[in-house]
């Protein structure tokens, strides 16, 4: 008796305050990639005013990561954070939906979906994006990173893997390594 593949796209959620949950969704990409799938990577924190290894790799693969954010949230006022999640968020939505890709990675959308120092949910509706998860065309792959992963998210996703510190070089007082973390 044969195994059944899956052919549907999977829902599968990288969260935690450990370091690795981009590194694992692009680890998915880079994979895919190798397989003919067709990648589309959306950041949802970082700014396109700076460059960052993973992109530039990306680039030269071929495959499109956008950046949507503005930065960290205590580097922008409000008003800015909201206004890049008005206008990415759409975006985002309409790449999945459009089923023009194979895996589509949302990078750092819990992240921006755990923000609590100013209202986004007019701008980034948790509703919309269970919504995206339930009805995404059927072959679509979903990757969504970030800390903080909204319970609801996790109840419907296929995967959750919880990524967890056990020590970090930050506690030591190491800065961001250029290569490893950008």
């Amino acid at each position: 008796m044969s195994k059944q593949i899956n052919r549907n796209g999977l829902t599968l959620v990288y969260t935690g305050h450990g370091k690795g949950k981009t590194t694992s969704a692009l680890g998915l990409a880079l994979r895919g990639i190798g397989r003919g799938f067709k990648v589309k990577i959306y950041q949802f924190i970082k700014s396109p005013e700076r460059t960052y290894g993973e992109q530039l790799a990306l680039q030269r693969l071929g495959v499109d990561m956008v950046q949507l954010g503005v930065g960290f949230t205590w580097t922008k006022t409000p008003e800015e954070h909201r206004e890049a999640l008005k206008q990415g968020w759409p975006q985002a939505k309409e790449a999945v939906m459009s089923g023009e890709y194979d895996l589509v990675i949302l990078d750092e959308l819990n992240n921006a979906l755990a923000i609590n120092k100013f209202p986004i949910e007019d701008v980034l509706p948790l509703n919309e994006v269970i919504d995206l998860i339930k009805n995404k065309p059927s072959h679509v792959h979903l990757v969504i990173t970030g800390r903080d992963a909204k319970q609801e998210i996790k109840e419907i996703a296929d995967l959750v893997s919880v990524i967890e510190s056990e020590k970090h070089y930050y506690d030591e007082g190491i800065p961001a390594v250029k290569g490893i973390e950008f």
